[in-house]
Parts: C-alpha cells; sequence; structure tokens
C-alpha cells in the first residue's frame, strides 16, 4: 500500500505492521524520500544516521520474530544535545562539531529497549540558547507552513521533522517553553512533563533546574506513549522521581485574565484563546479566574536564574575538557581564542550576563533574590492548584514570527517566553496543544499546566479538548 505519511501516528503505524500493510523499512524509505525532497528547504537535520535501514530492517526481523515493544520500529527524531553512543551530538556548536558520544542518554536506553528507529540529529538553538532556532552555528531552521517564518526554538528542528513529515516523533528538551513554544509555531504536541520525571542523564545541561527532555508528536496521545516509555526514577539523576498515579480531576480550568489581557498579546492569539475557553465549557469543564501576583516577576525571575546557570555550566567548554580547541600564545589566549571564535553570540551573551549576576556584590542582589521570587511564584502556583485542575493560557503571544524579525532585539525574543517559563521555575508539566490558525494558516495552540507529578491530569484534559475541537 502506499504509506501516507500526514495521517501516521503511532498506534496507526503499528496496526499497519501487524497487518503486514508495510514493513519499517518501507517506511523509514519513504521518509528518507520526504527527507530528500523537503529538508533542504527547511533544514530541519544536522544529520541523517547512514544505519537507519539497517535499523528498521532489524526492527522488522524482531517483529518476524514475535517481538511487540511499544515503539518497535517507530522512527524518531533526536535533538542534537541528547547523547546517542557512537553518534556525533553538536548541540549545534562548531566548539561541538566533531564531538562522538560515548554513551547513550537514559532516555535513548529506554527508546532502544521500546524498539524505536533513529533517522537522524535535528537542528537547534546552540546549546538550547534562544528560542528561534536562528542560533545555530548550522543554520535556521524554516516553518514548514511558512518558509520566511522560524520553527521556533529551541527545539525547532524537531518540531518542524515531525510538523513536516520528516519523522513520526521526535524528542526535545525545554529550558523555558523549548519544545512547547516550536511545536505550537508548527502545529504539532509538545509536552514538558514535570521536573525530574524524564531523566536528564545524557543531556547536555544548559539550565540544571529546568531542563527536562519531551517529545513532540502529531497527537496527544502519541505524546503520552513516549511519555510512558521515557519517565521514571533513574540512579544516573538524583533529581529524576516517580510519577503519581493517576488521580480524578475536578473538571475545573483556571484562568490567569490579567496576564493574558497584558500588551503585546497578538489579537488572533487572544481570540483563539477566548475560543478554546468556550471548547472546554461545552465540553462540561468549569472555567474559573485566578490570581496570581508574583507573576509580573515571572520573566526577570527566570531569566537571572537561566543566566547564572548557563553561566556554570557552560565553563567545561574550553577546549581542554571538551570541544574543538584554537591555539594561541598562551593557556590565556588559548581560551580566549577557543571560547571567542567557536561559541555563537547568544551563548557568549548569556555566559556574559551570567558571570556578572553570580559576581562578587551582586549575587545576593540578583541571583540569590531570584531564587526567593521562585519560591514565591511556587507558592502560588500551589495554592491556585488547590482550585483547579490545570491553568490555561495561550502558548505563545503570537504566531510564528519571521526569520530576523527579532534577532537583533534579545529582549523582544526574550519576552516571547512569557507564558511557557512559568511551567519550568514551578516544575509543573506542560503541554501545548494545536487549537486553531491565523487567517494567514498559521497555527495556534494552547497551554495546559497541571500540577507537580499530576501529568496524567494533561494528558486527560488534553484528549478531551481534541475531541470537542
Amino acid at each position: 500500500m502506499e504509506i501516507n505519511l500526514k495521517t501516521q501516528t503511532i498506534s496507526k503505524t503499528k496496526e499497519h505492521f501487524k497487518n503486514g500493510d508495510f514493513t519499517c523499512e518501507d517506511l523509514v524509505k519513504a521518509y528518507l524520500e520526504e527527507i530528500e525532497k523537503k529538508d533542504k528547504n527547511i533544514h530541519a537535520y544536522l544529520e541523517i544516521y547512514k544505519d537507519v535501514l539497517e535499523q528498521a530492517r532489524e526492527a522488522d526481523r524482531k517483529m518476524k520474530a514475535g517481538e511487540n515493544a511499544s515503539l518497535l520500529g517507530i522512527p524518531f527524531a533526536i535533538k542534537d544535545n541528547i547523547l546517542i553512543k557512537g553518534r556525533v551530538a553538536s548541540s549545534a556548536s562548531k566548539i561541538l562539531e566533531n564531538y562522538v558520544a560515548t554513551y547513550d542518554a537514559t532516555v535513548i536506553e529506554k527508546l532502544k529497549d521500546a524498539g524505536a528507529v533513529f533517522i537522524g540529529r535535528t537542528n537547534m538553538d546552540e546549546f538550547a540558547m534562544g528560542g528561534s532556532t536562528e542560533n545555530s552555528a548550522y543554520g535556521v531552521t524554516k516553518n514548514p507552513h511558512d518558509l520566511d517564518r522560524v520553527a521556533g526554538g529551541t527545539s525547532g528542528g524537531s518540531a518542524a521533522a515531525v510538523a513536516s513529515n520528516l519523522c513520526l516523533v521526535a524528542l526535545g528538551s525545554d529550558t523555558g517553553g523549548s519544545i512547547r513554544q516550536p511545536a505550537s509555531f508548527c502545529g504539532v504536541t509538545g509536552l514538558k512533563g514535570s521536573y525530574g520525571s524524564v531523566s536528564r542523564y545524557g543531556l547536555m545541561a544548559a539550565v540544571s533546574s529546568f531542563d527536562q527532555i519531551g517529545p513532540i508528536a502529531k497527537n496527544i496521545e502519541d505524546a503520552e506513549l513516549v511519555f510512558n516509555v521515557i519517565k521514571g526514577k533513574d540512579k544516573y539523576d538524583s533529581t529524576s522521581v516517580d510519577i503519581e498515579k493517576s488521580t480524578k480531576i475536578k473538571r475545573k480550568i483556571g484562568v490567569m485574565r490579567s496576564f493574558i489581557n497584558t500588551d503585546g498579546i497578538d489579537e488572533e492569539v487572544r481570540k483563539n484563546f477566548e475560543d478554546s475557553l468556550e471548547v472546554f465549557q461545552k465540553s462540561g469543564y468549569e472555567i474559573i479566574d485566578i490570581d496570581l501576583p508574583s507573576l509580573s516577576n515571572v520573566l526577570s525571575t527566570y531569566y537571572i536564574i537561566n543566566f547564572a546557570e548557563i553561566s556554570s555550566n557552560m565553563a567545561r567548554y574550553d577546549g581542554v575538557k571538551f570541544g574543538e580547541k584554537i591555539e594561541g600564545k598562551n593557556l590565556l589566549e588559548d581560551y580566549m581564542k577557543t571560547r571567542g571564535q567557536l561559541l555563537g553570540k547568544e551563548v557568549k551573551r548569556r555566559i556574559l550576563l551570567g558571570a556578572y549576576v553570580l559576581s562578587a556584590g551582586y549575587y545576593d542582589s540578583y541571583y540569590g533574590s531570584a531564587l526567593k521570587v521562585r519560591e514565591i511564584i511556587k507558592k502560588d502556583f500551589e495554592r491556585a492548584f488547590e482550585k483547579v485542575d490545570v491553568v490555561l493560557t495561550p502558548t505563545a503571544p503570537t504566531p510564528a514570527f519571521k526569520i530576523g524579525e527579532k534577532s537583533a532585539n534579545p529582549l523582544e525574543m526574550y519576552l516571547a517566553d512569557i507564558f511557557t517559563v512559568t511551567a519550568n521555575i514551578v516544575g509543573c508539566p506542560a503541554i501545548s496543544i494545536p487549537s486553531g490558525k491565523t487567517k494567514a494558516g498559521l497555527p495556534l495552540s494552547i497551554q495546559l499546566m497541571a500540577p507537580y507529578l499530576h501529568d496524567h491530569s494533561l494528558f486527560e484534559i488534553g484528549k478531551d479538548f481534541d475531541k470537542a475541537l
């Protein structure tokens, strides 16, 4: 049969495998043809793995032998900051251009055990710093819906690959919206689980207290299936935890009206959000206005912590411990040339700002204060979640913006994270779900945030929304 990549989901694909409609090798060949046709314009991938057809044949062999792992033969794309043993992982940076991973990330081990096939590694903002994938050292990823627009970031390559049918599902990482925002811009589903729900072992650290690996998929069911494979406590990550069992939801949705009605929110985004509220109401959900007074400090808190932890985490990339090296006349010049020439502008900006907020005389004023405010924001959300199952917002304040539109103004780019960074500060799970399109045909999405370790609520409520849409 002819394979319609556009309509494939994990469950449909597994059914086709079972019925003998096509093999994993057939499916992978179809994806490779699509990549050959489209990706020279989109630039979702940095590398297609040479052994992908061998992986597919091995999956077919296992199916014939009667094996039935949950993701057997399912083609994945993997963000370039997640380690796969024996493969290049550059984090889209020149300083790691030739770095070959020496071990598998825990999520990769779990996907291998589940039978996944890895097509290749996807483009991203360098070291997961940015919001548009314009900061990749290897060129921008373009939005499949409009090639003049960004795919979002930092997991722009993963989102674009799923949206343009260049893989069935992908992994990304989320520090302040880096899964959810590109998923929104590209019209697919993106999940950031509760902090610690997925092991960070084998993920190149950006902001250690925010980072989470998660799936980007065609729909909520696929995202849930992948999450259930990769989640769980890991001995190699002391922050990892097991998810609580499902609890009964109250069918109440919280809305922060004052936060959503601020300046800078696109009118079509606002209307789509109001339309989404009506969908929930018709599905039997009660909409409750909530007030979170600390939210005015969300962006400043997020970015102070972001810069500080990045500055610390990036110290290892110096041409000695990790990465390429440019020789100078002495050790100091080695460092200056290596980091000056092989790290991108946004990475250097964040390292400098982080060094400043951590410096003597400023530590307590900035980083110390941000940590205190973070706790206040967490308490506000804990109180809100006593009344509601989830908090609902748009995923992003605008649809996908044009390439180059915000790159000259870093502050404007940072402001685009206003709805997504909160979940990372609080540590709660959040999901971006497609909710419509603009008049020009650009995707729009809503974001659901649930209490810490109540990731199941996102799936249950999100599925209700999808059915009613």
